[in-house]
């Protein structure tokens, strides 16, 4: 499994392009700068599988319309987060206006879903706390888990914007330390690191 990552927009995402052996990619969190995540699938010549949304927050799904646009394929997401993130209550000016919703979201997460783009095997797992219709996505045989804003290297993400809560956070934490310890962890914002990193050193979960 191949993964690139993007760095997009005015708070510094991650979006991550993903791709194996059928040169289909998956674009998890395109949040901003949709030229530069286009140039990635342009340049590695991959066609897109689909599109995988971590949370609804503004900085990781405002260039989800225009590159559904240039790129066709399904969307999943939570229907929580679909229900606000392309509305003004999502906007955070002068850095977002609110997201353009897109044409249709195809797959609708709850959690415990499993599909197969591009050759490509991974679980939806649910986990809300940072938002209510927080997910992450987790492939198996790559042992590689993205986990948008609900874990980072040495920080998890905040539960103090509406819809945010700590108690589920804890929850969804926990559930995240079930994977194996060697699964490599790639977060919303800042560096990648591995379950068992997090479990020795992450104050949050310690």
């Amino acid at each position: 499994m191949h993964v690139q990552s993007v760095l997009v927009g005015e708070f510094g995402v991650n979006c991550y392009v993903v791709w194996g052996d059928a040169q289909r990619a998956l674009v998890i969190d395109p949040g901003a700068d949709a030229e530069a995540v286009a140039d990635v699938i342009d340049s590695k010549r991959l066609t897109v599988a689909a599109y995988l949304i971590t949370h609804g927050h503004m900085d990781h799904v405002s260039a989800l319309a225009p590159l559904a646009t240039l790129y066709p394929a399904p969307i999943a997401m939570h229907p929580k987060d679909a229900a606000w993130a392309f509305s003004k209550v999502n906007a955070m000016l002068p850095y977002y206006a609110a997201p353009v919703r897109p044409a249709a979201i195809e797959r609708h997460l709850a959690g415990g879903e499993t599909y197969e783009d591009g050759g490509l095997t991974y679980q939806v797992i649910a986990t809300p706390g940072h938002t209510a219709g927080g997910v992450c996505f987790y492939f198996p045989a790559a042992k590689a888990v993205f986990t948008g804003d609900t874990l980072f290297a040495g920080s998890v993400g905040r539960t103090d914007f509406p819809g945010g809560d700590e108690s589920l956070l804890n929850a969804s934490l926990r559930v995240l330390t079930r994977l194996p310890d060697a699964t490599t962890v790639f977060p919303g914002h800042g560096p990648q690191t591995t379950i068992g990193q997090e479990k020795a050193t992450n104050p949050f979960i310690r």
